[in-house]
């Protein structure tokens, strides 16, 4: 699973998801692409799902390319435990993902073929998706 070999400080503070995506919203590798249309946290579990969910599909013909990292950790206290005494330890990683960030591409595969390929990995996402393409027309794919 993914996660960052070092990072500056353990804990890090919730946040929000504010804007639109400004990088990494266009393709840059793949001739098809799947796209946040809205904001979220991916974990790097289900950016995991839909990774193998894509590489399955697709036989493992063609090129996929992750173009999300989570380096964001998220602390939980464990269960039954009180009020107070501080902040919980980290338990799994996530990436914050605006609308417009471009999650996955994939290229070397048939248009039908990407298209249900992108389907599967949407299924496991928490966020709503697009399939687009280098062409330029964008269909809905998700909810």
């Amino acid at each position: 699973m993914l996660q960052p070999a070092f990072s500056k400080y353990r804990k890090a503070h919730k946040g929000r998801i504010h804007g639109l995506a400004t990088s990494g919203n266009t393709l840059a590798f793949g001739t098809y692409g799947l796209k946040a249309i809205e904001p979220g946290r991916v974990t790097a579990r289900q950016i995991e799902a839909a990774r193998r969910a894509i590489t399955r599909h697709i036989r493992r013909v063609g090129r996929v390319w992750i173009n999300i990292f989570p380096d964001v950790p998220v602390s939980r206290k464990p269960a039954e435990v009180r009020m107070g005494s501080g902040k919980g330890s980290p338990e799994f990683f996530v990436c914050r993902v605006k609308p417009g960030r471009i999650l996955f591409e994939l290229d070397g595969v048939p248009h039908q073929l990407a298209m249900e390929a992108f389907g599967l990995a949407a299924a496991k996402l928490p966020i709503g998706t697009r399939f687009v393409t280098r062409l330029g027309h964008e269909e809905e794919k998700s909810a």
